[in-house]
């Protein structure tokens, strides 16, 4: 089956919105929520169904300094932490935006219906989690994310001036001048071709966890949003920082990989290696001695409501863990499937397991037939998160592109070289509200571009290459050697060696990937060729990765080079910026953020004597 570029252009679907909005997950539909309350047309685009996007994902809870459970909690320790994990490489300026604003967005996704537990005297509970010095993180027993998708959407879908589009799919942006028109996308039910021309666009697609063997990312996060702006020439930045949970299920085969929520350590779960030796106090890292208990005894006192005791190492931040299982598991230490035990069955009862964890004991139960209410879970790192994405203004989520925004996980910023848990629930909220209130503004004193015929048909043609008779290589054969050469190259550990050998094979493979092939005579649910578009999208994020990480010759957060494994101050506020070069390929220069001002850093001060 081929295709006729000036035929498919007479079938072409046109629409028009102020703003679109690509992706349903917490950002995009909190961004649908702030352009459609400020009275502009908004679309929603969708690849998966609404309610189904990966937020639902993000179990143990999202964090704000409400001071509900610890009053000496306040916005300047919420900075001061997420700073500190961040190992001082974040967009300062996001993160002050974020740690103040983070409470009333919570308060606020209360007030739209979210059923968050509660404390004793009715307030919202929050729980425990790694890296954050007090209990912070507002929860939905481990169900949060889940709890945050259905109060949007139910929100969201009340604005009359709001449409949302299911199972379609983004393949171009149109951009002309440094200026944003419209996308091109199509129908994975119809196979509908669809150009959308609009004043604004935000893209809100998530990560790109597909890329890796091993991963807690559900089908959706194939960097298409990356990918879709870094064609047009969006800047992105930080792209080397990957995220390796250091929980996640180790088997069975069949489900490694998927997500084992840090709120069973926030609840008390501790970390064994096969000699049933609880091994994080030997990996508290010199910058953080004086947060956390260095004795089991210590740890104890923690456990047991002692405010004054140092917090146990298993909640140390996750790049920290993640980086202890493996050396545990190199030293011959590890679980039997290459992993460690949390044990959350001697910490708790039964009761309260089933009450704060109905989820992972569902999940083990099943997928695994493991009773985690006697038994210890078997669990070891899975890529989970991009700090890394495109690049925005910290204040209005806008790109180097005008018109064109970004929000949530495929913006980068905030979170700097590691990501806290929790923050990235808040995150969606915090800056889908900014991205969609910029984007309203600037919708509003924009006029729709033209987008030309040619345009069109070179869309059309990338969109529908697949079907190309000649083409001849399997998307699914391609897809596993991608993730076999991302495991053993860019993974946790990395070496100049082995990134200059991935970028090499990577640089093939986007060749190769000009010859995809989709199998069958039909557009409708044709998942080859759906499989064929993501993995273009996946080898592109799979490039700028590995070129990133190349020039980043230090370890620090969740970059390790075991060619360079300090951490190099000077490179502290150094960002890699990747972009399109000439030759097609990625391009970098280097940009740095401006000097955090002295009240800033006084904030820091007052919350280390927190």
């Amino acid at each position: 089956m081929g295709y006729n570029v000036d035929e498919e252009l007479k079938k072409v679907q046109k629409k028009e919105y102020d703003v679109l909005i690509i992706g349903a997950g917490g950002a995009g539909l909190r961004a649908a929520i702030a352009a459609a309350e400020a009275g502009v047309n908004v679309g929603i685009v969708t690849k998966s169904l609404l309610g189904k996007a990966h937020t639902v994902m993000a179990e143990g809870g999202a964090a704000a300094a409400l001071g509900n459970v610890d009053s000496r909690d306040n916005w300047k320790v919420h900075f001061r932490d997420t700073m500190k994990g961040g190992k001082y490489h974040n967009n300062w300026k996001m993160v002050e935006i974020f740690a103040k604003q983070a409470p009333d967005r919570i308060r606020e996704l209360e007030l739209y219906g979210a059923v968050f537990d509660r404390t004793e005297e009715g307030k919202i509970k929050q729980r425990n989690f790694g890296g954050h010095k007090f209990p912070r993180l507002a929860h939905v027993g481990d169900r949060t994310g889940l709890e945050m998708i259905r109060t949007l959407q139910d929100k969201a879908i009340h604005y009359p001036t709001l449409h949302v589009e299911m199972e379609t799919t983004i393949t171009k942006l149109f951009v002309e001048n440094g200026e944003v028109k419209g996308a091109f996308g199509y129908n994975r039910q119809t196979g509908n071709l669809i150009v959308y021309s609009a004043k604004s666009v935000i893209i809100a697609t998530g990560g790109f966890g597909k890329v890796f063997r091993v991963t807690s990312n559900s089908w959706e996060l194939t960097g298409d949003g990356e990918s879709l702006a870094y064609r047009e020439g969006v800047e992105l930045t930080d792209m080397e920082f990957i995220q390796f949970h250091p929980t996640g299920m180790v088997y069975p085969n069949s489900v490694k990989g998927t997500l084992v929520t840090e709120g069973v350590r926030g609840e008390g779960g501790i970390l064994k290696n096969i000699n049933g030796e609880r091994f994080m106090f030997r990996y508290i890292p010199e910058m953080f001695k004086d947060d956390y208990a260095e004795t089991e005894e210590e740890a104890e006192r923690w456990f047991k409501g002692d405010p004054n005791a140092r917090r146990p190492p298993e909640l140390l931040t996750r790049d920290v863990v993640a980086k202890a299982i493996r050396a545990e598991v190199k030293a011959g230490r590890g679980s039997p499937h290459g992993g460690a035990f949390l044990d959350i069955a001697s910490r708790r009862t039964p009761e309260e397991i089933k009450r704060v964890l109905p989820s992972m004991y569902h999940q083990f139960l099943k997928l695994a037939k493991l009773d985690i209410t006697k038994e210890p879970m078997e669990v070891g790192p899975t890529a989970h998160y991009a700090m890394g994405g495109i690049r925005v203004d910290g204040e209005t989520q806008e790109t180097n592109i005008k018109g064109i925004f970004a929000a949530g996980e495929v913006s980068a910023g905030l979170h700097g070289a590691n990501r806290l848990g929790g923050n990235s629930l808040t995150d969606l909220i915090v800056f889908g509200k900014i991205a969609g209130d910029y984007a309203a503004k600037r919708a509003k004193d924009a006029s729709l571009k033209s987008i030309s015929d040619e345009e069109i048909k070179e869309a059309i043609d990338f969109t529908l290459k697949p079907f190309d008779d000649s083409n001849n290589e399997d998307p699914y054969q391609l897809h596993a050697e991608l993730k076999e050469l991302m495991e053993e190259y860019v993974g946790i550990v990395r070496t100049e060696e082995g990134l200059k050998t991935a970028i090499e094979k990577l640089k093939d493979m986007l060749k190769r990937a000009d010859k995809l092939k989709a199998v069958g005579d039909t557009r409708k649910y044709n998942s080859s060729w759906h499989q064929a578009l993501d993995i273009k999208n996946m080898i592109t994020v799979a490039l700028i990765i590995a070129t990133a990480a190349l020039q980043r010759k230090e370890s620090r957060g969740a970059h390790t080079r075991e060619d360079f494994p300090e951490t190099d101050e000077s490179l502290t506020n150094v960002l890699y910026v990747i972009s399109k070069g000439d030759d097609g390929f990625p391009k970098v220069s280097e940009a740095t953020y401006p000097p955090m001002p002295e009240e800033l850093k006084q904030a820091m001060k007052e919350a280390e004597e927190a």
